[in-house]
């Protein structure tokens, strides 16, 4: 399910590259106030599943392992996506209504088996809750390109149909390829992290 929480919108608080950010949710309530209020939990998030994921590790639930493992690669998805960290995440505030659903859902569907990525290999995180605000610093870069390709691809057409998707897909792929890639790595990341926590148990 994705919900309001599977998203930060950080630009609201601070401008990018949010070197004054807090860490915690109480100390950004406590910084901030109302401003605070619905900005989403992601980065928290992917904290919470990678503890719960070690935990299971640990316990050898293979299949809480699993399901925890499927939930935190979802979210490390959801942190590569530029429109899940910001206040304009529909595009509303930039006159492309609609613009979560055509980049994130829609355009995926589109490409199909065109969609294909080759991530780097997975490495040890030394600081699994320190890592989640790269990973956002690294994605949010992405923003005012992927805005303005998308504009691009909607120049001179009347709708949303195939021409304006595979316009997009040539315009935007580029980002989209650099992003899942990298999410796949962080995604493996965070697995590979968590096991070596545990004590690298034995995984049936």
């Amino acid at each position: 399910v994705r919900g309001p929480e599977r998203r930060f919108m950080v630009d609201r608080l601070l401008p990018f590259p949010f070197r004054e950010l807090p860490r915690t949710e109480a100390e950004i309530k406590a910084r901030f106030g109302e401003k605070a209020e619905g900005l989403g939990r992601l980065p928290w998030l992917i904290q919470e599943s990678y503890a719960r994921l070690v935990e299971a590790m640990k316990a050898g639930d293979n299949e809480k392992i699993l399901a925890e493992s499927d939930v935190l690669g979802g979210l490390v998805v959801d942190m590569h996506s530029a429109l899940n960290l910001t206040d304009n995440f529909d595009g509303q505030k930039t006159g492309q209504h609609g613009l979560w659903v055509r980049l994130v859902e829609k355009l995926p569907q589109a490409m199909g088996k065109d969609l294909k990525v080759s991530p780097d290999a997975a490495n040890y995180l030394d600081n699994p809750k320190e890592y989640v605000f790269s990973m956002m610093v690294g994605t949010y870069v992405w923003l005012d390109n992927t805005l303005y390709l998308e504009e691009l691809a909607r120049r001179g057409k009347s709708g949303y149909g195939d021409p304006y998707f595979e316009d997009l897909a040539r315009k935007v792929w580029p980002i989209l390829r650099e992003r899942l890639a990298r999410a796949a790595e962080d995604a493996g990341s965070y697995w590979y992290t968590a096991w070596t926590v545990a004590g690298r148990p034995e995984l049936n």
